[in-house]
């Protein structure tokens, strides 16, 4: 089957009901931060400690573009007693957090692509964080769903969703599925550090579902050919987070910071930039497609700064309002589902011919990119 042939046929999102501005964020954080100062004072004036700094919302907003994130649950996140969402533990035969937010969106990508369970061969979760190791995310949404066939996990942090498409294209263009269901649950706030100013800003939750399958079986009222997948995978440690199993063995504390994300955030921002805007100009040139014959970059969304500097690399200039949307501001950092955030929000309008690029980078490093065209 040629890559012509295999195409994206419906998208969901799902978006929570809680919001949690800067302002709200940087008063309880720095209610933390003043009273660990005060609990520790001896300690930091002898140099054993450190201080924790302050925050602003207007620091927030230079640094990254965003103001404001989405969570699963608000309770406990905001009290400067416990910095953390308080998500009560679910029986084992009730339906995990997870896969809950993951059907939501998983339903309304159905829908737009007019198919039921039994239309779907594969399911495949593709996230940055899974909530267990076993039994998979994606079994436990097959289940849910009614869909027979198989699913599985994928876990390649920032880029799991572009890598999930890519391995559902793989599929359909070998002929071991016909129509593969994707989905990124990504529940990021239980693994971000709330008492850290450098990241406690940067997740929000949300879930996003795409359908890929034959265009020969495709319904959808909205359709993209998907013209060519890549990805690429070099090795650093400039994005981290060190959670695992293995905090049982060695005797760690699971709470120490170093397990929750951090990154050395000018590094990245210097390595990644340059590496994303070839890669994107690289797949362009091997997929035919001219850099300006591209109608919409749907970029992911980690900072407005590295979005805005990568748009002006591919296009040498400014982007022109809505051709790179930027959905970080209200969102902040969804891990991989932002650049489909974006295309969730902003595709309708595309006409029959209009290209594409959707691309995610992050911890791997790790970068995958879809050159779609609207049917």
């Amino acid at each position: 089957m040629s890559a012509a042939n295999v195409v994206i046929s419906g998208l969901g999102l799902w978006t929570p009901e809680h919001s949690i501005s800067n302002e709200e964020l940087v008063e309880s954080y720095n209610a933390y931060a003043e009273k660990y100062n005060a609990e520790n004072a001896t300690s930091i004036e002898a140099g054993d400690l450190t201080a924790k700094p302050l925050s602003t919302a207007a620091f927030i907003e230079k640094a990254s573009g965003i103001k404001s994130r989405y969570v699963y649950i608000k309770d406990g996140i905001l009290d400067p007693d416990r910095m953390m969402p308080n998500i009560p533990l679910r029986a084992e035969d009730e339906l995990s957090n997870q896969a809950e937010i993951a059907v939501i969106a998983a339903r309304k990508a159905m829908a737009a692509a007019k198919k039921e369970g039994k239309d779907i061969d594969a399911v495949i979760v593709s996230c940055a964080y899974t909530q267990r190791y076993y039994p998979a995310i994606a079994i436990e949404v097959q289940k849910e769903l009614g869909i027979e066939g198989f699913g599985f996990d994928m876990l390649v942090a920032c880029s799991a969703a572009t890598f999930g498409l890519q391995r559902a294209y793989e599929m359909v263009t070998a002929g071991t599925a016909k129509c593969v269901l994707c989905i990124n649950p990504e529940l990021t706030s239980p693994g971000n550090n709330f008492r850290d100013r450098d990241s406690h800003f940067i997740f929000g939750d949300v879930a996003t579902a795409t359908i890929v399958e034959s265009a020969e079986t495709c319904q959808g009222e909205h359709s993209y050919d998907i013209l060519g997948t890549k990805t690429v995978t070099t090795f650093s440690n400039n994005i981290r987070a060190n959670i695992g199993y293995m905090v049982n063995v060695n005797q760690d504390n699971p709470y120490a910071e170093h397990n929750f994300f951090h990154q050395q955030g000018r590094k990245v921002f210097k390595e990644v930039c340059p590496m994303a805007a070839k890669h994107i100009s690289d797949h362009l040139e091997e997929t035919g497609v001219a850099n300006t014959n591209v109608k919409r970059w749907f970029l992911h969304q980690a900072n407005i700064n590295m979005n805005v500097l990568i748009a002006k690399k591919l296009l040498g200039r400014d982007p022109e309002p809505g051709e790179a949307p930027i959905v970080l501001d209200t969102y902040a950092n969804t891990a991989s589902a932002g650049s489909l955030i974006a295309l969730n929000l902003h595709h309708e309008d595309m006409v029959a011919g209009d290209h594409s690029v959707v691309c995610s980078f992050g911890a791997g490093y790790s970068i995958g990119s879809l050159v779609l065209r609207k049917r």
